[in-house]
């Protein structure tokens, strides 16, 4: 057995027996630099003011960052899996880091987000552009879970290793040069281990090399809207240029979970490679102490500070909380935890009720057609406070009839969405088909269809 492996793998049974539930580190992490001190916490109110906080924005720094972070364990609270923050007198929270004061959040940046509907429930700083460490392999995910969807590629696929991914630092599942996996193995290590060396190994996979796989990072996170991230490595370790926001991480975070299968590993709490040679513990403590917790992303380093991307689900509501910089990992559950309790105790998921005046088709005059059908643009849900999801009424405004002619997709109307404090949105009917004018051309041509239909 490779000494390397060997002396790793001891390190990781002693720590999982102890109960550190981050022996092995999300993102970026060096344990060589577990000493290390944690980043300060800062905040500033105005966003430009951070651009000349090489923390804060990454590209202004004069020299490039080597890829290094610190371990994540270095920043673990103890008590082992039945450690909750709340409970813990050494967790402080500093409730100036938090401009608003409402929650007190120790971490720079923050956002919550409806994972149904991606409307923003609380915001702290979230166009700031900063280091994200492991958050990071959210997008390496997605990249990879769209080459699985489009049929490029599949979890049974076995995937090489290279000197390049056996060469990453911080957190690793020691992959060497010539060994195999399957690719549903080495996503099991990046969503739970959050594996450098496998999130490179995967990176090569899909895309040829990690500098071409970084492209494509960069073309996706453009595509989606993503104004305020660059990309340069697949894994998340600190570089040169490879920032991004917690509004940004939000909106990769629930495109990655529209692949529904993610989910499934990103929930997995302890498992195994190498027939239990290698054990894996997922560094997200939520899934042990936050009810409903379903994952996603915890990443660490010493640009970064501690950072997560937690989702959890109740009663059919999810919610997508973003931290990024806390100074502890302690300290980055509590900041996600308050969001997460911020959104479930003020919002609730309400069904849209039967919508009153609206019909299946509208009569159309002068028309080839006598009648179009109608479709509308309205959710099956709504995002509301607590409590109003009851009080909801719909109401469709459509004309009597409709006059020839007609286009497809043409708005016909709108249905009204009211709650207890008034209009609570506005959705489009539109026409589901195109009627045409009924001229002589088309006179004879539906005449001549009818004696050929008989």
């Amino acid at each position: 057995m490779n000494k390397k492996r060997c002396v790793s793998g001891l390190l990781a049974a002693w720590m999982l027996f102890a109960g550190m539930a981050s022996a092995y580190a999300s993102g970026g992490e060096e344990p060589a630099a577990a000493a290390a001190d944690p980043p300060q916490t800062v905040v500033q109110s105005d966003p430009a003011a951070n651009s000349a906080d090489p923390a804060a924005d990454p590209s202004a720094q004069g020299t490039p960052a080597p890829r290094s972070g610190i371990a994540e364990g270095a920043y673990e609270a103890p008590g082992g899996d039945d450690w909750n923050w709340k409970d813990d007198p050494t967790v402080k929270v500093d409730a100036a880091a938090d401009p608003s004061g409402a929650l007190g959040l120790p971490c720079r940046n923050a956002i919550l987000v409806s994972t149904d509907t991606g409307e923003v429930l609380y915001e702290m700083q979230p166009d700031v552009r900063v280091p994200i460490a492991s958050i990071t392999k959210v997008m390496t995910l997605l990249l990879t879970f769209e080459a699985i969807d489009a049929g490029k590629i599949s979890l049974t696929d076995t995937v090489p290793i290279s000197e390049h991914a056996y060469n990453m630092g911080g957190s690793q599942i020691w992959l060497e040069p010539g060994e195999t996996f399957t690719l549903d193995e080495l996503v099991k290590a990046i969503c739970v281990s959050s594996a450098n060396d496998a999130a490179v190994a995967v990176a090569e996979y899909v895309g040829g090399s990690e500098s071409v796989f970084a492209e494509m990072m960069n073309a996706k996170a453009k595509e989606l809207g993503m104004e305020n991230t660059h990309f340069t490595n697949a894994c998340g370790l600190d570089e040169e240029n490879h920032y991004s926001t917690a509004r940004d991480v939000a909106v990769m975070s629930r495109e990655l979970m529209k692949h529904e299968t993610v989910m499934q590993y990103t929930g997995i709490w302890t498992d195994s490679l190498r027939g239990g040679e290698t054990q894996l513990v997922n560094t997200n403590k939520l899934l042990k102490t936050y009810s409903g917790a379903t994952g996603l992303k915890t990443g660490t380093t010493s640009g970064a500070g501690v950072c997560i991307a937690a989702t959890a689900e109740r009663e059919g509501m999810g919610l997508l909380a973003v931290v990024l910089g806390s100074p502890s990992s302690a300290e980055r559950f509590v900041a996600a935890t308050r969001l997460l309790d911020y959104g479930f105790a003020n919002y609730e998921l309400a069904q849209i009720p039967a919508v009153q005046g609206m019909a299946q088709a509208l009569t159309v005059t002068g028309g080839i057609s006598e009648t179009v059908g109608l479709t509308t643009t309205a959710p099956s849900a709504v995002l509301v406070k607590k409590g109003q999801g009851a009080q909801l009424s719909a109401v469709a405004e459509l004309p009597a009839q409709l006059a020839a002619p007609i286009m497809e997709g043409q708005k016909i109307g709108e249905i009204v969405l009211s709650g207890p404090q008034g209009e609570v949105g506005r959705y489009e009917v539109t026409a589901k088909g195109q009627v045409d004018v009924m001229n002589r051309e088309n006179a004879w041509a539906l005449l001549w269809n009818s004696l050929l239909t008989g």
